[in-house]
């Protein structure tokens, strides 16, 4: 059994996902695009050429032909992609399997090891946010006592990437934001200088801002050490509001 209770999975299953994924990646591909996508996203891994859109729904239809029996399977497959990539997009789709809805149920506290693998080996924007806003994000709404936990030790972490988790965390939960968590997972990055924090503290506000903008406000008005990014950014909005008005 696995720490998750369930069978291990059947070998070789990551393997067939792997090869599958980079087959179709290799059809779709386009060498007068790559470049230009590896020198957008500064990548020192070369691409296929292929657009993320694209590159999505190739990977989906991979991963509904070959389902997979249970979450060691599932992890395996996902690290299986990761760690070999020869290609950005590779890695592009393992962050896919890693949200694909059909396993959103092994989204739990056991793949917080899983999680800081990618994003402390990703180290860069277009890998984080979506693990952050919907992967953790899921794991924190099902399970929010010990993500919460983890959540504030990584908002504290000499690793900006996991900084710039836990503050990305909740972008997505609206409502059920927990503004405790959301202050405590940005003040520990104000005086931060890093664009990526600053950046993301902005775009944490921002968002929240269109369902709860008093909070935001306030919050901004009491934290004067923000940087002109963050300020901005989590302003942008309520200040397009006001000047409609």
């Amino acid at each position: 059994m696995t720490e998750s209770g369930v069978p291990p999975g059947r070998p070789g299953a990551s393997v067939n996902i792997r090869e599958s994924v980079i087959a179709a990646l290799r059809e779709a591909a386009d060498p007068a695009r790559a470049p230009q996508q590896q020198a957008y996203m500064k990548s020192a891994m070369p691409y296929f050429g292929v657009g993320v859109p694209q590159c999505r729904r190739l990977a989906g239809s991979v991963f509904k032909a070959q389902p997979l029996p249970d979450a060691r399977a599932w992890e395996a497959a996902i690290l299986d992609l990761w760690r070999k990539a020869a290609h950005r997009e590779e890695r592009y789709a393992a962050v896919e399997l890693l949200l694909f809805g059909r396993y959103s149920r092994w989204l739990e506290p056991a793949r917080v090891p899983l999680i800081e693998e990618l994003v402390i080996t990703g180290a860069w924007w277009d890998y984080v946010d979506a693990i952050a806003g919907r992967g953790v994000g899921t794991m924190l709404a099902a399970h929010p006592r010990p993500m919460k936990a983890v959540l504030r030790a990584w908002a504290k972490d000499d690793n900006i990437w996991k900084r710039r988790t836990a503050i990305l965390a909740q972008l997505r939960a609206k409502r059920a934001t927990d503004t405790t968590l959301l202050a405590d997972a940005i003040r520990p990055s104000i005086g931060e200088s890093a664009f990526f924090l600053r950046k993301g503290i902005g775009w944490a506000l921002r968002e929240y801002a269109k369902t709860d903008p008093d909070w935001v406000t306030a919050f901004v008005r009491a934290h004067p050490a923000l940087s002109n990014l963050s300020r901005r950014e989590a302003l942008k909005h309520l200040e397009r509001t006001k000047a409609g008005a």
